[in-house]
């Protein structure tokens, strides 16, 4: 065979292997993501509580097997088959299962909780909660069950009893529910302690918070429905900190110290239950105080330490007690820039910093049995990665994760072993389980799941910042046909605010599946993690403070002077796309600078910051008395007339995180400088689109970018 005819051969084979190749469909690519192409996992992994033995779950979640790790052949534990027909229940899979004791698991349906013997085969159930109980928290021993009903709290004890520990007639007065708008890493409002003498939760008086209007369409006619809605400037709830005595069945409440509108969070009981560790910080989100209570009588003890920043300060972690007999605890502090463990004695006595990392830590993943090890997770030296180190009480730290990427860890009862599961940009998924001398073994290692199908690569790179000395992470997704010869346009995908991370050393690198839909279209599709994003430290996240919007659109703007860089990029057809925070940054964009993109599409968009919540906008912005200048600044609608590419704006109807006015006085101001731009509301949707209707919402996007950006 010649030079000739092996050429031609090659290229018919590389034609026939291209036309093998299946496409992702747009619906595809938003809902089976995590599904059809979710990478293979131990599903569900658990240790069993006091043994060396795991659990995970298999056949779609309808299985549960067991192995250990010195032999990793699985053995059938039981099957929702055998559960169903020993409780009467229709359960469908083994979601939200937990661990009793050694042989005793825990499932729920409904409102109903049931006891199952895994030796015996047989099971009870064991407790009920009214069929509008909401908030279910089990104490240690799941032998009582907390729930609220409405604004009020009560529990059912082990002899079935329905106990009120609240009874509130005014609806203003809130018990048991996630107060603060679920910042300050509040998740919740039920506090069980460790030994279920008590019953402590969360208590907002919401009397003097303005009520916000929603419409149900649903009804004829139409229904208002009110909100309670505190903005940046106006009044806020006012919280306490109840605990009931279940020996007395008293309660006691706790009050900010300072200010009635301070916030009371990061609530913990000591392991002997003596006392309760609650982070007040004042209202201007600037001033913490680490406060120590009296269980029983609720008076205050002491205040165990201070913190305070110009900027802003945010306690976001409860204490942690890693030995059980010991009332010492750990507390996760950015006061040096970075957060860090600190390890304190009960009477506020700094023992020992032990560690003094120039990268944040995360969160605390657990401690071994003897309290001389912590365990959490942490970014490392590079910001994309999700780590896991320990550390002992003398500060000697240890990664405990050999690969880069993004980890989840789980340690073993005795601490001797943990599980890791990761990803990274090569690596699907892989499981592995570490010995104490941090020997791996794999478990299982997931197959590509798009190998057969149509899709790109992303490239992470980093650029400076407009700061000129600041690495920012940038994301680039490329058609699976890229031709460097030609010329693409390109959709940069925004967020740009706090608390988020787009760009991840994940699978995907962080991106949705849509976005390499996209690029199957012929386009680029770019992201820029501008400063103020998440996990690169304070001083990358607080350049924001009092002027959102200004550094992350530099920085945005550093992105495009990288794009238009690329001798492949159409720099003429950029088009820009986010959501929320990300719809804030497309809507200035697209004003702010209006010759940088030709299409901008924004959902649920914060337009002006004065509209916004209390707890997340005065910890960015002050207020409107404190810093006028920096509303003005941000206020999108100053900038309307000025417009002039393509703009559509997307709002959920029933939005209640960032309400409808936002957008709609964009819309008349719009209307009034005689500009003109496309809206689409999404009915009785909230802050963003999900279940099937978010199909429409990707595709709604995506036709408006292609159409117009041509």
């Amino acid at each position: 065979m010649n030079k000739k005819t092996i050429l031609i051969v090659s290229f018919l084979l590389a034609i026939t292997t291209q036309a093998q190749l299946k496409k992702i469909t747009l619906e595809e690519s938003v809902l089976q993501q995590g599904r059809k192409f979710g990478a293979d996992k131990l599903t569900g992994f658990q240790w069993i509580p006091n043994t060396n033995k795991y659990v995970y779950y298999t056949d779609a979640w309808t299985k549960m097997v067991t192995a250990t790790p010195t032999d990793a052949k699985t053995s059938e534990l039981t099957t929702l088959t055998d559960i169903n027909a020993a409780l009467g229940t229709k359960l469908k899979n083994f979601f939200g299962v937990q661990w009793i004791d050694t042989n005793t698991i825990l499932v729920t349906e409904n409102v109903k909780s049931y006891s199952y013997n895994l030796l015996t085969k047989s099971g009870k159930s064991i407790v009920e909660s009214p069929e509008k109980g909401e908030n279910q928290t089990f104490d240690s021993s799941y032998k009582n069950l907390a729930f609220t009903e409405g604004n009020n709290l009560f529990f059912v004890n082990d002899k079935k009893e329905k106990i009120t520990v609240t009874n509130n007639s005014d609806k203003n007065i809130v018990s048991g529910q996630s107060i603060s708008r679920n910042e300050f890493g509040i998740s919740g409002g039920i506090f069980w302690s460790p030994k279920s003498s008590f019953l402590a939760f969360y208590q907002k008086d919401e009397t003097d918070v303005a009520d916000y209007p929603l419409l149900d369409i649903n009804e004829t006619p139409g229904k208002l429905v009110n909100i309670k809605y505190p903005m940046i400037g106006q009044k806020s709830e006012k919280p306490k900190v109840g605990i009931y005595n279940l020996a007395t069945g008293k309660t006691v409440f706790i009050a900010p110290k300072n200010n009635p509108e301070d916030y009371l969070t990061n609530l913990a009981f000591t392991p002997d239950e003596k006392y309760v560790l609650i982070a007040e910080l004042n209202r201007g989100q600037n001033d913490m105080n680490l406060n120590l209570y009296d269980t029983a009588t609720g008076n205050f003890v002491k205040t165990l330490f201070n913190e305070k920043n110009s900027k802003w300060v945010e306690p976001e972690h409860a204490a942690f007690f890693p030995n059980s007999k010991s009332n010492n605890f750990v507390w996760i502090s950015e006061t040096d820039g970075f957060n860090n463990l600190y390890y304190y004695s009960i009477d506020g006595k700094l023992i020992k910093q032990l560690t003094d990392n120039k990268f944040p830590t995360r969160e605390i993943i657990g401690a071994n049995p003897a309290g001389t090890e912590i365990y959490f997770k942490a970014t490392g030296e590079n910001g994309i990665n999700m780590l896991a180190y320990k550390v002992d009480l003398k500060g000697k730290q240890t990664l405990i994760t050999k690969d880069e990427g993004v980890h989840n860890v789980v340690i073993s009862a005795d601490g001797n072993w943990f599980f890791d599961e990761y990803s990274n940009h090569s690596t699907p998924s892989k499981s592995l389980l570490y010995d104490k001398n941090l020997k791996a073994k794999t478990l299982l290692e997931s197959k590509n799941k798009y190998e057969g199908y149509e899709i790109g690569t992303a490239e992470i790179k980093t650029i400076k910042a407009a700061d000129g000395t600041t690495d920012l992470y940038t994301r680039l997704i490329k058609p699976s046909n890229f031709d460097a010869t030609k010329k693409y346009p390109v959709l940069v995908y925004v967020y740009g605010g706090p608390h988020a991370q787009m760009i991840t050393n994940s699978y995907l690198d962080g991106a949705n599946l849509w976005m390499y839909w996209m690029a199957e279209q012929g386009y680029l599709v770019f992201t820029v993690d501008n400063r103020g994003s998440d996990n690169r430290g304070f001083a990358f996240e607080s350049v924001i403070h009092a002027k959102l919007g200004n550094n992350e659109i530099d920085d945005q703007m550093k992105g495009v002077e990288y794009l238009k860089s690329l001798p492949y990029v159409d720099e003429n057809r950029l088009a820009v796309h986010g959501w929320s925070y990300g719809g804030f940054m497309t809507t200035s964009l697209m004003t702010r600078k209006p010759d940088a993109f030709k299409v901008g599409v924004a959902g649920g968009p914060v337009i002006d910051w004065k509209w916004y919540e209390v707890m997340y906008g005065e910890r960015y912005m002050d207020t409107p008395a404190e810093n006028q200048k920096g509303f003005d600044e941000a206020n999108v609608t100053n900038y309307a007339k000025d417009l002039k590419g393509k703009l559509l704006l997307i709002h959920g109807t029933n939005d209640d995180v960032v309400v409808e006015q936002h957008n709609l006085a964009l819309v008349k101001k719009f209307v009034e400088v005689g500009k003109q731009v496309d809206y689409f509301p999404y009915p009785m949707h909230k802050h963003n689109v999900t279940g099937r209707d978010r199909v429409h919402l990707i595709q709604k996007v995506l036709n408006y970018v292609i159409e117009n950006n041509k």
